[in-house]
């Protein structure tokens, strides 16, 4: 019969790959990329690369909170330290703390107001004004006076003011003073200046990411547009541009005047959280803003934003430096490692060189970072290099890679490698591994797999390229145990009917196993037959057969295969609860006691066996053993069976030296043919018993006529004890020694 497509192997392939795909980039694209990013995230923290000697960091860390006090410090701190670094002739400052607000001293405020008293609302200023050239005029002080001191006041002329000119010096003196303490206390003023005199300060602002829906509020000041990229080559539609903002949020006017450059400092961390690109470009509205690391490296190599290209879906060009991004201008940062005594880059402490312990020429010639590494300040990022990583030491990193070129890219061909990749794979699945050898499809994809390992992460390593092959490696993966799975079910198909058209040949082996006693191999093979009341019959009669051997655990696994068939087949439900009770109670040779005990249930359960004599029922049971009554089913001839359960009486290792000295014995005792000498007709051992089979006595031995009243006259005392000696001396003479004359070992039929 000619099979339908969609049955077969190929279209499985087929389909499972559509199906792969539809997931991966459909349905869930995120949870798919997070299987890629992970590779990313090993194949960086892998790769080395030596980090640029030229950046130092200093860090506002716990130590120096501790030291110069609480957050946020006043802005003359920032300010002293510009100007130690710049006397240390750091080449770049990249101060990363937002200065977006004024920090107003309220002491401040309270001497302004004091100043406009003196100067507006009080007859010191018309007596004693600070400078000539400071001095209001009249009118314009009456005026200022009727504005700002409120109503009623007014001040008098100063020719009708009288005081001496000491007075009038040492009011000009105090208004001075008051002066003098307003500027010391507006820290802003003084950190505005730093910057301005040290002509190499870098300072952020903050964008909004978003498309905006109008206009820009009001016009960008002169002070930020000095700041913008040149302009950026068009695209349709936006395409391959840099990311939209939709809000700015700059540094407060004072100190973005007086900064060298300004760039925008956003963190846009990937969706689980890690920190893997940086945003070389912004763009608000019509103006491209470069990033912080940029505005850095241009003031590192002297540039200025005219030489700062942006080429949309290829990367940014500074200077003569490339560096390649993607299609919103985002870098594929590059993280260094460094050991634990020796970081990648040189860390110092904010308050050790805020307090002049760190050598000046550290500085000299270098980028120096600033930002906040200290627990409760900032965020901290994630990234494939680190779990918590302060943003000061992300920016350390990417200007490194940009001046040193460690980026990754993902070149346009990577894509289509990728897509080549899933095909093939696909190709592969559907088409060559049906076709294949399980050992030998293990081993061509394993192979596969390990090349797609090989290639992504050699490219990282050796190239800085990523090439993204995990998406192709767990198609691979999954295909290869989807397509397993199908084949191993089709070939357990084929077995099925395999054996199925041979049951009459496991049947017929069956019954030869059982016939021979073999029951375990007959039952293995009755099991492969199909079940039906036929196989069910052969199996009942099996069980039989188990029991005939005492083995009644079994006898109940039999039951319990036929129970599985058919609950309701002949009186199955009662037998394997029998068996139960059997395997529990039935004991021979196998008992608590020597030798163990023949306890015979109901008549349904078929008597044990002992080689060929069945065994009926226990007679008596001594120190060693237990003897039964037992029947040769061939000729029908009544015997006792003499048990003895070796394995319980004596240790392992003296086990077959007991074995063979019984058997021993029993051939020894066999020889001898007298009236007197019970005889014996067999020995042998099954399963743990070794057993005699001997002539059966009707009578009792003499041990219940050894006390009063049960003692037997003189006579017949004399009589026995005559013929146990004729007995004893036809054995001497052949050479067999009783050695355990007694009254139990005598046997006595009254009638004899």
């Amino acid at each position: 019969m000619k099979q339908r497509f969609w049955t077969t192997d190929w279209f499985a392939g087929l389909v499972y790959g559509v199906v792969f795909l539809l997931l991966a980039y459909v349905f869930f694209p995120n949870a798919f990329y997070r299987i890629e990013t992970t590779a990313y995230d090993f194949g960086v923290s892998h790769t080395s690369a030596t980090p640029s000697d030229n950046i130092a960091v200093i860090a506002i860390d716990d130590a120096s909170i501790k030291t110069l006090g609480r957050w946020p410090w006043p802005r003359d701190y920032h300010a002293r330290l510009i100007n130690m670094l710049n006397k240390d002739g750091a080449k770049v400052i990249g101060l990363t703390v937002f200065l977006s607000e004024p920090q107003v001293d309220q002491g401040s405020v309270f001497i302004q107001d004091m100043m406009d008293f003196y100067d507006h609302c009080s007859s010191l200023g018309v007596l004693a004004p600070l400078a000539v050239t400071t001095a209001p005029a009249a009118t314009s002080r009456a005026a200022a006076a009727a504005a700002n001191c409120g109503p009623g006041v007014s001040l008098p002329d100063a020719a009708s003011l009288q005081a001496s000119p000491q007075i009038k010096a040492d009011l000009v003196q105090l208004r001075q003073k008051m002066q003098q303490a307003e500027s010391q206390m507006n820290t802003d003023a003084m950190l505005a200046s730093s910057i301005k005199s040290a002509g190499n300060v870098v300072i952020p602002m903050y964008l909004s990411t978003g498309e905006p829906l109008g206009k820009p509020s009001g016009s960008i000041p002169d002070y930020l547009l000095r700041n913008a990229l040149g302009p950026v080559v068009a695209t349709p539609n936006n395409a391959n541009q840099p990311l939209p903002t939709l809000a700015m949020t700059p540094p407060d006017a004072d100190f973005a005047q007086a900064a060298a450059a300004v760039g925008f400092l956003d963190d846009l961390p990937d969706n689980d959280g890690t920190l893997r690109t940086e945003p070389l470009v912004l763009r608000y509205y019509d103006i491209y803003y470069p990033s912080f690391s940029i505005a850095v490296v241009m003031k590192a190599l002297n540039l200025q934003p005219e030489d700062v290209q942006v080429q949309p879906g290829n990367g940014v060009k500074v200077g003569n430096l490339f560096i390649g991004t993607d299609s919103h201008a985002m870098m594929y940062n590059f993280y260094y490692t460094g050991s634990h005594r020796n970081p990648a880059f040189p860390v110092y402490s904010y308050a050790d060189v805020y307090q002049g312990r760190v050598p000046p020429d550290d500085f000299k010639g270098k980028i120096v970072l600033i930002g906040a590494t200290a627990i409760g300040v900032g965020d901290r990022f994630p990234t494939p290099a680190s779990a918590s990583m302060a943003p000061v030491m992300v920016m350390a990193n990417v200007v490194s890679s940009i001046l040193q070129q460690n980026f990754f890219t993902v070149p346009s061909w990577a894509t289509l490698a990728t897509v080549a990749s899933l095909l093939l794979i696909i190709l592969y699945i559907a088409l060559l591994l049906p076709r294949l050898r399980p050992g030998w499809a293990a081993l061509i994809s394993l192979v596969l797999l390990i090349a797609l390992f090989a290639v992504e992460f050699s490219f990282m390593k050796n190239r800085f390229v990523w090439i993204q092959l995990m998406l192709p490696a767990l198609l691979l993966v999954t295909g290869h145990l989807v397509m397993t799975i199908k084949l191993s079910r089709l070939t357990s198909k084929l077995l099925v009917r395999t054996e199925a058209d041979s049951a009459e040949s496991n049947k017929m082996l069956g019954l030869a196993f059982q016939g021979q006693g073999q029951l375990d191999m007959a039952f293995e093979k009755f099991r492969k037959c199909p079940m039906d009341d036929s196989i069910a019959d052969l199996l009942y009669n099996l069980s039989l057969d188990y029991e005939r051997k005492r083995q009644f655990n079994k006898a109940g696994n039999v039951y319990k295969f036929i129970y599985d068939y058919n609950p309701k087949f002949r009186d199955v439900v009662e037998r394997v609860k029998r068996s139960k009770q059997m395997e529990e109670t039935v004991m021979l040779g196998s008992g608590t006691g020597p030798g163990g005990t023949l306890i015979l249930g109901d008549g349904d359960v078929q008597k044990p066996m002992l080689g060929r004599y069945q065994v009926e029922k226990e007679l008596a049971k001594g120190a060693m053993g237990v003897v039964y009554l037992g029947r040769d089913p061939k000729i029908n001839r009544v015997v006792a069976i003499k048990t003895m359960a070796l394995s319980q009486e004596f240790e392992a290792d003296e086990l077959d030296e007991v074995k063979q000295r019984f058997f021993r014995e029993a051939e020894t005792a066999g020889r001898l043919n007298h009236p007197n000498i019970v005889t014996i007709y067999d020995a042998g051992e099954e399963h743990d018993l070794a057993y005699i089979a001997m002539e059966f006595l009707k009578g009792k031995d003499l041990t219940g006529h050894t006390k009063v009243p049960n003692l037997l006259p003189p006579k017949v005392v004399m009589d026995i004890i005559a013929k146990a000696a004729e007995a004893l001396e036809y054995a001497n003479a052949q050479n067999v020694v009783h050695r355990d004359i007694k009254p139990a070992n005598i046997m006595y039929e009254e009638a004899s």
